[in-house]
């Protein structure tokens, strides 16, 4: 099989999430996309919403599409495995057998060597670069040393995938009292408001 794992704050999921996911596994004949919740133990991360509300979100806006799973790998890794090299390792163990790709956004491109063993991850991994924002993926690609020689490891997607939709401006939606219902799945919209998750800030 071909698996995208595709890691996120997930905080909360969003119709762009979704969108992509399905768009890229049908341009790149996926089998599965794995979404990942990203632990709030990452030094990259800033997740205050708990982790089980993030879980049911998210099995909410999956469950009726057979092509989307999730793992809680990151929630539950060992201290100090909280890093993506650490994950893809992980599921390379977990499906042996499988092609493993690790869908990312075009805006967290430049960074990628600078993560932690983020080296050991470009020269192992397989990549499916989502495009942001108009960054010209080509161009970071090819001013990275590490990037450029490993180029055959990136997958980038282009036109027809751009969705900005990101999950904090969801939330400051919510807190600034506004509606961002149509933004993300209904029955995740509505465990938003009935349990207050992002409650509108005081003035």
């Amino acid at each position: 099989m071909r698996i995208g794992i595709y890691g996120s704050s997930l905080d909360p999921i969003t119709n762009g999430h979704l969108w992509s996911a399905n768009t890229i596994a049908e341009r790149e004949e996926l089998d599965k996309v794995i979404f990942l919740p990203s632990s709030g133990k990452r030094h990259d991360k800033k997740i205050t919403t708990p982790d089980e509300h993030r879980i049911v979100m998210l099995q909410l806006a999956i469950a009726e599409n057979p092509l989307f799973d999730f793992s809680t790998y990151e929630l539950d890794a060992m201290p100090g495995k909280h890093y993506s090299y650490a994950t893809m390792e992980y599921f390379k163990e977990v499906f042996p057998h499988d092609e493993l790709f690790f869908l990312m956004g075009a805006d967290l491109l430049g960074d990628l060597p600078q993560w932690v063993h983020g080296d050991q991850l470009v020269k192992t991994t397989k990549f499916i670069v989502i495009e942001r924002n108009n960054l010209l993926m080509h161009k970071i690609i090819a001013e990275h040393p590490l990037l450029r020689k490993y180029e055959r490891n990136f997958t980038l997607i282009y036109k027809g995938i751009v969705n900005e939709i990101s999950s904090s401006y969801i939330r400051d939606e919510f807190r600034y009292g506004r509606d961002p219902r149509y933004l993300l799945p209904e029955n995740v919209y509505h465990y938003i408001k009935e349990r207050n998750i992002y409650p509108v800030c005081e003035e």
